[in-house]
């Protein structure tokens, strides 16, 4: 399950590659509007992370996967969590990073300054702008913005803060202790809300760590999910 904007090819390539295909098969989706999955182009109804956990939890049925676990980096974090509460007959475990169950002040202020990709740096911004050609890639970042900025204005910023007690399946929350992105509280939310969840903290990690530290990072969700 992706982070903002990405596909499975640009996001999951280490964990594609080289987890343990004698234990797991790896399945790497493109949500809606996004990767190979278009047309349509992405959009952010106000049940764009529900759409999308029913259409990740409907693929995999329709693969005749009789359950799954799942793996959810960012918005995809927020996926797994809504589809773990939604549909926990289906759900055997879960291992999250970078994400969030409310959106705060603070958060809005990260999105914002996201929000023009000229700003991005060459090495995040190239193999976007490659899968969709610039201007796909820059209005949908700002569709994406405006997108998760919408919780904001909800009682207290809730995206799922109130499915988080309904998660059954094992669960283990690793955050990045330098992620600019996604400031430590939100992964503490999620561990104290998660019954039984483990949190593991990665010093260096940033939002990216599964790129970054990928052989550490598959090392620890091949442990939990066998």
């Amino acid at each position: 399950m992706l982070g903002l904007e990405g596909s499975g090819e640009t996001d999951f390539g280490p964990q594609i590659k080289n987890l343990n295909k004698q234990l797991f098969t790896v399945v790497a989706w493109d949500p809606r509007g996004y990767g190979h999955s278009r047309p349509p182009d992405r959009d952010y109804p106000g049940d764009f992370f529900e759409r999308d956990a029913k259409d990740a939890v409907d693929l995999m049925k329709v693969l005749k996967f009789k359950t799954v676990s799942l793996l959810g980096w960012s918005d995809g974090g927020i996926t797994a969590l809504i589809a773990a509460a939604k549909y926990p007959s289906y759900i055997h475990k879960m291992v999250i990073w970078g994400a969030n169950a409310y959106v705060t002040e603070e958060d809005e202020m990260i999105y914002q300054g996201i929000r023009d990709v000229s700003k991005w740096s060459e090495k995040t911004k190239k193999p976007l702008e490659t899968l969709y050609g610039y201007d796909y890639f820059s209005k949908t970042c700002e569709k994406w913005v405006d997108g998760i900025t919408q919780f904001k204005h909800r009682p207290d910023g809730n995206i799922c803060r109130h499915l988080l007690p309904l998660v059954q399946c094992p669960t283990l929350i690793v955050h990045g202790e330098k992620d600019s992105l996604v400031p430590r509280f939100h992964a503490d939310f999620i561990h104290k809300h998660v019954r039984g969840s483990r949190l593991h903290l990665m010093p260096e990690g940033k939002h990216n760590l599964h790129l970054r530290f990928a052989n550490e990072f598959n090392k620890l969700a091949e442990d939990f999910l066998q």
